[in-house]
């Protein structure tokens, strides 16, 4: 009826497509048959049993208890459910019934409490199987919706037209639509539910390639840029740097060059691990743009990078031939007539490279003509942030850059629409970070090590997992830990905070501390995990390093070992799970951002 209708329109579902793909959030295995001597305490198991007897009584807290006594061939069990006086109606006593549950205890004996129950029969849908468990809403229950469910796609899943052809399905050993449907929701076997799962999962990541090309296509139906590349500026450029680019470099850039020169668009992504040399190609590009006579601009998502950026790309784009570009730096921090008077030159043309944070793509931002935009970390934006950057010029050339290695399986689906460029090389000298994994016992190690790293003359990152202190985790918080460090364990140093519950203004003014020398230890929540560089810095201590993902620990390990001085990180888990070890032993035994990503995809 209506009601009912409104009630699953609460959960999404209004058409019968809607139900068929309203898939269970998890699966009840039931398909364990024992009988009642063989049955152990905390197993998910069922059993076929007669009624022995049955009834109703009032508990002392005023529930109302439905007890049934259940025997087959082998022994008796007990059976309860609270607060569901009508089942007298439906269990009585000469019944077969089918009973699925978790096996409980009471008082030394073995019970059902409020397991699943039906009349024996032929079919059975909420027992003796894989039961599907769906999201559930008010007044709508579990029994009822898996009724519901077990109808529609009895009588309409055969009718779902099959969008792959046959020919493709085989190729890639799937399941035809109808099939996966069925087992989704009311799986055979394991097996059966594991195939489903992967025709539907096939699904999914095959439309979304299908939109991110049709997104490619129509972006490269609109011309691009042609950049006039001079090579000879280029090639004196990167012999005057410090440094000799690597092949995977050289490279990168190549690819990067050919596309800029070549009319069409380029929607690039650089991907290079922490401290693989990403800015310095970038550079090279944005230097190319200014020379061909375009302006170019870079966006970070914290004001920390955008300025750490500003004085990089300022230091290297010094040393172009002939007039080396004009940089300005442009964040939530200029204000007034330094922002008028920047905006201004930018839209006479007068600003070469505009640096900065998402002030960039704000009203009143507007470039000459803008050729190239470079948008670092990028799986910080969002689509509408970068697509708004896009727009500040006519169809410009775009460079993301990230340092969180994706595996090779993954890069399709995710960055379909892109062209990739890997700088799997590191520049020579670059030191690996010295890693090892801690348990708590050795905390004061731990410590020790870092007081005798500050004593000569470095500093350390401490980083938790959590801000402030939270009933329901563990967790060690920063705030506290801040405290504590200061006042107990390191009471002659200077400590500072981060976190991302400051101000921006709060959390620039202590990173610049930190990099200027003015802190030893810089206690910090995961904000300090994107690009910041410190190259004075050697320790970096992770408290609850279980609690972080393989590719963010990646990251804070890349925020040491920037200078010429050994760097160490250092692990300190409190779980003991077999699981958090693997994943903290994987971070031990490789500096590799991309096995690392590869080893995060496969243990999950």
């Amino acid at each position: 009826g209506v009601k009912q209708a409104q009630k699953l329109g609460k959960l999404g579902l209004h058409t019968i497509r809607d139900l068929l793909y309203f898939f269970p959030r998890r699966y009840a295995d039931y398909s364990t048959l024992k009988t009642i001597n063989r049955l152990e305490y905390g197993e998910e198991v069922t059993i076929i049993a007669e009624v022995r007897s049955a009834g109703t009584r009032q508990s002392r807290s005023g529930k109302s208890v439905f007890r049934a006594v259940l025997s087959d061939s082998t022994g008796f069990i007990e059976a309860v459910w609270f607060n569901q006086p009508h089942l007298a109606n439906y269990i009585t006593p000469g019944q077969q019934i089918v009973v699925s549950g978790k096996v409980d205890q009471f008082r030394g004996r073995l019970t059902f409490q409020s397991p699943e129950w039906e009349i024996l029969q032929k079919k059975l849908l909420h027992t003796a199987r894989i039961v599907p468990i769906y999201p559930l809403t008010q007044g709508i229950t579990a029994r009822w919706l898996r009724g519901l469910m077990e109808n529609t796609v009895a009588n309409w899943a055969a009718r779902l037209p099959d969008h792959l052809p046959e020919s493709v399905r085989r190729r890639a050993n799937l399941l035809d639509l109808e099939t996966a449907i069925r087992q989704i929701h009311f799986p055979d076997d394991q097996q059966r539910l594991s195939q489903a799962r992967r025709r539907l999962a096939f699904d999914e990541l095959f439309v979304l390639q299908i939109g991110l090309l049709k997104q490619r296509q129509q972006w490269r139906a609109v011309p691009g840029r042609r950049v006039e590349v001079d090579e000879a500026v280029l090639t004196k450029f990167l012999r005057r740097l410090p440094f000799r680019l690597t092949g995977a470099q050289r490279r990168a850039l190549r690819q990067i060059v050919s596309d800029m020169r070549s009319g069409l668009p380029m929607n690039r992504l650089l991907q290079g691990d922490v401290g693989s040399g990403k800015t310095v190609v970038a550079a090279a590009a944005m230097g190319v743009a200014v020379a061909a006579g375009f302006q170019a601009a870079m966006m970070a998502p914290t004001a920390i990078l955008a300025e750490q950026h500003y004085r990089t790309l300022t230091e290297l784009l010094s040393r172009w031939p002939g007039r080396p570009p004009t940089i300005r730096l442009l964040t939530g921090n200029v204000t007034g007539k330094e922002r008028e008077g920047i905006l201004a030159a930018l839209a006479a043309g007068e600003v070469d490279i505009l640096v900065g944070t998402h002030a960039l793509i704000q009203k009143g931002v507007e470039f000459k003509d803008l050729a190239l935009a470079v948008v670092d970390e990028q799986h910080r934006f969002g689509v509408r942030q970068r697509a708004a950057l896009r727009q500040k010029g006519h169809n410009p050339h775009v460079l993301v850059m990230t340092a969180t290695p994706i595996p090779r399986s993954l890069e399709l689906t995710v960055w379909g629409h892109l062209d990739v460029s890997v700088i799997n090389e590191m520049p020579p000298g670059r030191q690996p970070v010295v890693t090892r994994v801690l348990l708590p016992t050795e905390r004061e190690r731990a410590y020790s090590f870092v007081r005798s790293q500050i004593a000569k003359g470095r500093q350390a990152f401490i980083i938790c997992p959590l801000v402030e202190e939270s009933d329901k985790i563990a967790a060690k918080a920063a705030v506290e830990e801040y405290k504590r460090l200061q006042e107990h364990i390191f009471p002659d140093l200077r400590l500072g905070l981060l976190h991302g519950r400051m101000k921006s203004s709060e959390k620039d003014a202590t990173m610049a501390r930190f990099a200027q020398g003015e802190l030893d230890i810089l206690v910090s929540t995961a904000v300090v995990e994107v690009g910041i560089d410190v190259p004075n810095a050697t320790v970096m201590l992770i408290e609850g390093a279980e609690r972080f993902g393989l590719a963010q620990l990646h990251q804070f390990r890349g925020r040491v070992g920037r200078g010429e001085h050994a760097s160490y990180c250092l692990l300190v888990s409190d779980s003991s799970s077999e699981e958090a070890q693997e994943r903290l032993r994987a971070v031990e035994e490789t500096n590799d951002g991309f096995v690392l990503a590869q080893k995060d995809l496969e243990m999950r």
